[in-house]
């Protein structure tokens, strides 16, 4: 029976292969019999490595683009929540001096908080640097995202990649504002906090002497601030080392409305031209002499009022003066630049730390991050006031912190980041 039911399938497998229609076959003749005929169409599958690159290509385009908007999101996230804190903190420090002095609400708002807030901001932005990365990284690896990218062949070097680009965007946006935004901002702060909450303009400053050209020696021995006027004013003018004029006055007047334009009074002019001298007096003269105020009135916060470039121009015009102890405008115009660097040695430090998932998962992560920014930002106090205090050169002390942490950034990269 068993071999009798095998012979009756094989039997019914041949006569379905039988009944089956033999496939057309198309001949060279019946090809030029029908040259209308359109050919069908041949799919050709594109080659497996291509599509393959391709694929890849757009998964890490969209991984690239999650991390960056991760990162910046959790910037200004931590951003706003410090700032936050610290406003409120401000309002109950200052809300007597407000009050005392009847500042009007719009001005609390427009003119001192607007310009309060990017300050700030961008004053202490290594710390929100530092404290998002260690944030947001801390979340990826306790969820097990870094992981599963590792294992999707991403080296440690291609993560470094999308935080690189957005901590370049937070270092160009920071260096914009520092250099061309804020200055302008804290003009309006400082003179609302000179009006209204307490001054600390100076009243008057005394024995100023400065070279205004090239031979030609300016010195006041008072000037007050209030009435724009210096008293015992002398003007010395030397061809070589030979002394060729002498004008002393009384007092001289600054003009607000015309640059470098003086009002001299009472004053006595002495002109020497080898054994022969001439004397002029006088109630009143005008004259332009290249100086204002503003060289050699040092205000407190007068170097934050200025953009890069008004920076610049005045540390060289002063240094062509003579004029000394301008260590604190010095440490100004390199403070913008290195505090723009110090976001990617502040991202890679995070990223190393953060990275790898540890038992205590962020506590243990943004405890670290804390007190390495918190140096970071000490370090970096400490090494300015010893700068203006002392004789290191204001460069060095500026970019000092950043070189030290860039140590231990490319130790944690080298011998504690995953691999």
């Amino acid at each position: 029976m068993r071999t009798f039911g095998l012979m009756k399938r094989a039997w019914s497998r041949l006569r379905a292969l039988g009944s089956r229609k033999p496939a057309p076959v198309v001949t060279a003749v019946q090809q030029e019999e029908t040259p209308d005929a359109a050919p069908a169409p041949a799919s050709v599958a594109p080659p497996r490595r291509e599509k393959r690159k391709l694929r890849e290509y757009f998964h890490l385009k969209r991984l690239d683009t999650y991390l960056i908007t991760k990162f910046i999101a959790s910037y200004f996230f931590s951003i706003a929540l410090i700032i936050t804190i610290v406003v409120v903190f401000d309002i109950n420090e200052k809300v007597d001096n407000f009050m005392e002095h009847d500042a009007p609400v719009s001005k609390i708002i427009t003119e001192y908080y607007v310009n309060y807030i990017p300050y700030i901001a961008n004053m202490f932005s290594p710390l929100f640097v530092f404290i998002s990365v260690i944030f947001f990284t801390s979340n990826l690896a306790d969820n097990s995202e870094i992981i599963a990218m590792q294992s999707c062949g991403m080296s440690f070097n291609r993560l470094i990649r999308p935080y690189f680009i957005a901590a370049a965007f937070i270092a160009l946006l920071n260096f914009t504002l520092s250099t061309y935004v804020i200055p302008q901002g804290n003009k309006k702060r400082i003179d609302f906090e000179d009006q209204y909450v307490k001054k600390k303009k100076s009243e008057f400053v005394t024995n100023i002497q400065l070279e205004v050209d090239d031979g030609v020696v300016a010195y006041i021995e008072r000037y007050e601030t209030s009435r724009s006027t210096g008293y015992n004013f002398s003007l010395d003018k030397f061809r070589g080392k030979q002394l060729v004029s002498h004008l002393t006055a009384s007092s001289l007047r600054y003009d607000d409305e015309k640059e470098n334009l003086w009002h001299i009074r009472d004053y006595t002019l002495r002109t020497m031209d080898g054994q022969n001298e001439r004397m002029t007096r006088g109630v009143m003269m005008d004259s332009i002499i290249d100086m204002s105020p503003e060289d050699f009135l040092l205000l407190k916060g007068q170097q934050e009022t200025m953009t890069s470039p008004q920076l610049r121009h005045y540390i060289e015009k002063q240094k062509q003066r003579g004029v000394g102890n301008l260590k604190v405008f010095e440490i100004e115009y390199h403070k913008r630049i290195a505090a723009s660097f110090a976001s990617f040695v502040l991202t890679l430090i995070g990223l190393s730390l953060s990275s790898r998932k540890i038992k205590g998962g962020m506590g243990v992560n943004l405890g670290i991050g804390l007190v390495l920014s918190f140096g970071y930002i000490l370090f970096q106090s400490l090494s300015a006031t010893f700068s203006a205090s002392g004789n290191m050169p204001s460069w060095v002390a500026v970019w000092l912190p950043n070189v030290v942490f860039s140590f231990i950034a490319l130790y944690l990269y080298l011998y504690k980041a995953p691999r």
